[in-house]
Parts: C-alpha cells; sequence; structure tokens
C-alpha cells in the first residue's frame, strides 16, 4: 500500500496540482493586495473618497452602556464589502484573461493539414473520363 502511495503521490500530475495550488495561493495574496492597496483607493477617489467597505444599511443601532462598552453590536448588512468583491472578481478575471491571452500566443501554431490527394471517386470519374476518349 505505501509503494501505491509513493507511486501515486510522484506521478507528474499531482506534482503538477500541488504546484498549481501552491502558485493559485500566491496570485491570489498578490491580486488581493493589488486590489485592496492601489485599486480601490484609485477607484475611492474617483468616487469622491468614498470607501465602499463602509457602505451598510443598518438594521438595528449598536447599544452602548454609559461607560461605552457595547452591550448590543449593530446589526448591518454591509453591501460595501460585497462590492468590493465584486470589483476583485472583475480584476481578477481581467489578470487571468491576461495571462491566458499571453500564454495562448508564447505556444506554437499546429502544424498545417498535408494536403489531401484526390478521393477515390475522383480516380474514378478521371479513369471513365479517360476511357470516353
Amino acid at each position: 500500500m505505501f509503494k501505491e502511495f509513493k507511486k501515486f503521490i510522484m506521478t507528474g500530475n499531482v506534482i503538477d496540482l500541488a504546484v498549481a495550488v501552491l502558485l493559485a495561493g500566491a496570485m491570489g495574496l498578490v491580486v488581493k493586495g493589488f486590489v485592496s492597496d492601489i485599486m480601490m483607493p484609485i477607484i475611492g477617489h474617483f468616487a469622491s473618497g468614498l470607501d465602499f467597505a463602509d457602505m451598510k444599511i443598518v438594521l438595528d443601532q449598536a447599544i452602548f452602556a454609559a461607560d461605552g462598552t457595547v452591550i448590543k453590536a449593530e446589526n448591518a448588512i454591509m453591501y460595501g464589502q460585497w462590492i468590493n468583491t465584486i470589483i476583485n472578481l472583475i480584476i481578477v478575471g481581467f489578470v487571468l484573461f491576461l495571462i491566458v491571452k499571453a500564454y495562448n500566443k508564447t505556444k506554437t501554431p499546429p502544424a498545417p493539414a498535408a494536403p489531401k490527394g484526390p478521393t477515390e471517386l475522383d480516380i474514378l470519374k478521371e479513369i471513365r473520363d479517360a476511357l470516353k476518349k
């Protein structure tokens, strides 16, 4: 059983998958940093300084004690976080599109198909026409 497991783990597909998962995690962190640290401030600037993460619909206000401690937390629909997630998805999709497009340019085009010769029917027609002459 150990030998079978070792053979399974050492196949190229499993190692390729492991590398892909690790790279995807790292790529996710890079894209998340790009979106949150670079793109969202730019988008917020053009939206008059609006931070989407702060956008919400408050259903129940928070209740505070006299000393300022929270007795009951605020209940709100945080739709701004959802907008951030949608923007993140669009940017990730665009980055992946550019990566795939660049990868497709590096691939060599398939060799052109060899020209096809005459079919059996064409040869028979030529023989028929030659016999008529």
